[in-house]
């Protein structure tokens, strides 16, 4: 299994992109269209090395101000709605678009609680970015990195980008190890969905938070 800073960076990285959020449109474009994929991951690394590390003790007591770091670091670099769409996979085409917001709210805001506190043994130089190699696709492109755990191993992790229509560059999935992060957690929404309803699930995460996602985890683990 990978420890929780692997699998807490990797979720900053990518499920941000299920949030709903207000960030500026004209600060997003400007960022993402001035720089490619590679250099994106490679500013977030650095970014969240400045925010961490030395404010270890402070944001331990306050996870509030841990997330608003999430927010801030990596909001502005990922595809939000088209990250919550692939999420709820089929749903999507059935849910309102009140229910596509509050479900990529609800589902951020419990994915942020569970794995925050992962990021606070976060150092600058844990994530290493890879060069690209081959030719930049006009529309979508995988950016590789590897991050290097406690006992010095190394995990692949892989975040897939697109270009949008406004020519910026954001992500929209982060592969861990060869597992989507949006393919994972699709298949467990599909299954709870199947199970209790759109309306419910969503009621669920937002009134049990990171707890609905780990009884939705066991069911689904028991059901394969």
């Amino acid at each position: 299994m990978l420890r929780r800073l692997a699998l807490a960076t990797a979720i900053a990285f990518g499920v941000v992109a299920t949030a709903s959020a207000p960030v500026s449109a004209q600060a997003t474009a400007t960022v993402a269209t001035q720089q490619a994929p590679v250099e994106v991951v490679q500013t977030i690394a650095d970014q969240l090395a400045t925010a961490i590390e030395g404010h270890q003790d402070e944001l331990k007591k306050n996870q509030e101000k841990l997330i608003g770091v999430i927010d801030d670091v990596f909001l502005p670099h990922f595809d939000i709605d088209y990250a919550s769409i692939l999420v709820l996979g089929q749903h999507a085409r059935e849910a309102s678009p009140v229910q596509r917001e509050r479900f990529a709210r609800a589902f951020y805001n419990s994915i942020t609680h569970r794995y925050a506190e992962g990021l606070l043994n976060y150092t600058r130089g844990r994530v290493k970015v890879l060069p690209f190699k081959g030719d930049l696709n006009d529309k979508r492109t995988v950016v590789r990195t590897q991050v290097v755990l406690d006992d010095g191993k190394l995990v692949s992790i892989d975040y897939a980008f697109r270009k949008g229509r406004d020519g910026g560059w954001k992500a929209y999935d982060v592969i861990i190890e060869g597992i989507s992060y949006v393919t994972n957690y699709r298949n467990q929404v599909d299954a709870e969905i199947r199970k209790v309803g759109l309306d419910k699930l969503i009621t669920n995460l937002e009134t049990q938070g990171s707890k609905a996602l780990e009884t939705m985890a066991k069911d689904n683990k028991d059901a394969s």
